[in-house]
């Protein structure tokens, strides 16, 4: 297993390079002036003042080629310098790393949830097709899916925050704030977990190995649990890999509407400001959690699979 993963963390550098040069340069191509950005976000001159432009662009390194430019940049970036933030002027590392800090929970929290809702869902639907609890089931994950974020989070306010008073509606602070965030994030892995068993389990259960394990004497839980949601989870596992990245770096929306200070809200307000160090900074750090999930889903999904493990030669 140890010879497998070493095997995939070798692509790693090389997709992080690639994603380094799309970070420096794709900013550069929407016609951003990290001089004119810097100057703005410090000044309440409309037009930078020539000289002080001028000035700024040497500082910034920005009159040598693209090529240089690049290059001193991902010196900086593998020193774990990123710099300082034109907006707040502190150290992008510490702005980027406490709002990757909140957006991580978050994304846990909520993967979490999903997994305790829709697992055991999935496998119970499985059992009976076409029953009750695999109607509603099935009516219920296809809200979950087709219900954006900016739908579900304002209702959920309404009802819970507004309607019953029970949960703040905005806020970063006691538990009691996790919980609308949470379950806005929850809804789509939730559902998307739920039909992924479901689909998984209800074919492990129709294979001869189930229907021997039956004739056995073995009972109607353990062929649920063992023969068929087992095989399941590979599939929820290497699903669980896409998701993570796609929470942290995907909740802008829960973010902005709920006020918490993670990193899509930190992107957003970034990417409206045009502070350039704190977009490449998130932005990198997200294709890296990207990756590296990637790899570590797939390296656990072939150890819970014999017919991968033998495929890759794992024992």
């Amino acid at each position: 297993m140890i010879r497998l993963l070493l095997r995939r963390l070798l692509v790693v550098p090389p997709v992080l390079l690639a994603a380094s040069v799309l970070v420096f340069v794709l900013p550069r191509t929407t016609g951003v002036d990290p001089a004119r950005a810097l100057l703005r976000a410090r000044t309440a001159d409309a037009v930078p003042d020539p000289a002080t432009e001028a000035r700024v662009r040497a500082e910034l390194g920005l009159d040598d080629g693209v090529v240089e430019q690049y290059l001193r940049w991902v010196g900086t970036v593998l020193r774990g310098d990123l710099g300082l933030g034109y907006v707040s002027r502190t150290p992008v590392a510490e702005q980027v790393g406490d709002a990757a800090a909140v957006s991580g929970l978050l994304a846990l929290l909520a993967l979490a949830v999903a997994a305790a809702a829709g697992i055991p869902a999935g496998v119970y639907a499985a059992r009976r097709p076409g029953g009750l609890l695999d109607r509603f089931l099935g009516g219920a994950t296809v809200a979950g899916v087709a219900v954006p974020e900016f739908v579900l989070a304002p209702w959920l306010v309404l009802v819970f925050a507004v309607g019953l008073g029970a949960l703040p509606a905005v806020g970063w602070g006691g538990p009691e704030h996790l919980v609308l965030p949470v379950l806005t994030l929850a809804a789509y892995p939730g559902a998307l977990a739920a039909q992924l068993v479901r689909v998984e389990t209800a074919g492990a259960l129709a294979r001869p190995h189930a229907r021997a394990a039956r004739a056995r004497g073995l009972g109607e839980q353990a062929v649920l649990w063992r023969h068929g949601a087992r095989l399941a989870t590979t599939s929820v596992t290497a699903l669980s890999g896409m998701l993570v990245a796609g929470l942290l770096g995907g909740s802008v929306v829960v973010e902005v509407v709920f006020g918490i200070p993670g990193l899509g809200r930190t992107l957003h307000q970034a990417v409206t400001a045009q502070d350039l160090p704190v977009i490449q900074a998130g932005t990198l750090l997200v294709v890296t959690v990207a990756v590296l999930a990637g790899v570590l889903v797939e390296v656990l999904a072939v150890s819970l699979d014999p017919v991968q493990r033998t495929a890759e030669g794992v024992r």
